[in-house]
């Protein structure tokens, strides 16, 4: 269970970690307003509206709805993945009508060019994880020595903020971002259980596990896959910078998440199943005597 002490307690003191990931989102935040103000790049304003947004979202649910941080949080991520997925898509079928399929995934294309609304989009987003990552360390909806979520926020921020400062791997990063098509699911699973909706023998359950698994597969895992394919193709076309060692270091850490998350959901999906049968198991013993 998550805990809930606030980053100014006595237990967020305590807490090397969240320190440490405090100060490095402080360290970015300004870099970012360093950026706006003094070379004069108004297009990263995108990036606090971003973040400005989803901080009052977060207001309104836990005014109107529930005050649990956990909720809220969760709660604020799928309209994250709501918005981003439909952007993404939208940002994708406009370059496809405007420009084809081959024009698209050229390597020029993908590394130097910007899309049309791509630029905006990735902004956004990245001023969400910002927030996320402020709201995990104020609420402590984190655990382990080394969170695991907060490196992947810490990770995500680095990467976008760099591709948006040199405005390289723009597109790239856009096609990324085709997995929050699956957060969605994952969302809504964790609101639905902190709603003690758990009967996985409904109908309406059994459809989610369907959803989600198809978005794990055609949304997240060959998506990844691809990229990284084509990172590793096009490798000898990348100059002598860093995109491309940011890039696919980038990729196998999404990789390699993906797994682990395709690991836990295997193990959430059996659990589910196990329960299922232990409860038809107990209702035959209950009929019979």
């Amino acid at each position: 269970m998550a805990r809930t002490t606030g980053i100014g307690s006595n237990g967020g003191k305590k807490n090397g970690a969240g320190q440490f990931f405090l100060a490095t989102l402080l360290l970015w935040l300004v870099s970012v307003v360093f950026e706006i103000v003094f070379n004069l790049r108004t297009e990263l304003l995108w990036v606090i509206c971003g973040g400005c947004f989803f901080q009052f979202v977060n207001w309104v649910v836990r005014s109107w709805l529930s005050r649990d941080p956990l909720f809220v949080n969760t709660s604020v991520s799928l309209l994250h993945s709501i918005i981003t997925s439909a952007s993404v898509v939208f940002i994708l079928l406009n370059q496809c009508l405007a420009k084809g399929l081959d024009d698209m995934f050229d390597h020029s294309e993908l590394v130097g060019g910007t899309w049309k609304w791509a630029y905006p989009a990735l902004c956004f987003s990245c001023g969400y994880f910002a927030y996320d990552q402020w709201d995990m360390l104020q609420y402590r909806l984190y655990s382990g020595l080394i969170p695991s979520i907060l490196v992947h926020h810490l990770v995500l921020l680095v990467c976008f903020t760099l591709a948006l400062y040199r405005n390289v791997t723009i597109n790239y990063l856009i096609l990324t971002l085709i997995c929050e098509m699956h957060s969605i699911f994952l969302h809504v699973r964790k609101l639905r259980r902190m709603a003690g909706i758990r009967d996985s023998n409904t109908a309406l359950v059994k459809l989610e596990w369907v959803l989600n698994w198809t978005a794990f597969v055609f949304a997240r895992c060959i998506p990844h896959i691809l990229i990284t394919v084509k990172l590793i193709k096009d490798a000898h076309k990348f100059g002598k910078g860093v995109e491309l060692p940011l890039a696919l270091s980038g990729m196998v850490g999404m990789n390699v998440l993906n797994v682990g998350l395709g690991m836990d959901l295997f193990h959430a999906f059996r659990r589910e199943k196990s329960n299922i049968r232990n409860q038809e198991n107990g209702n035959h013993h209950k009929h019979e005597e």
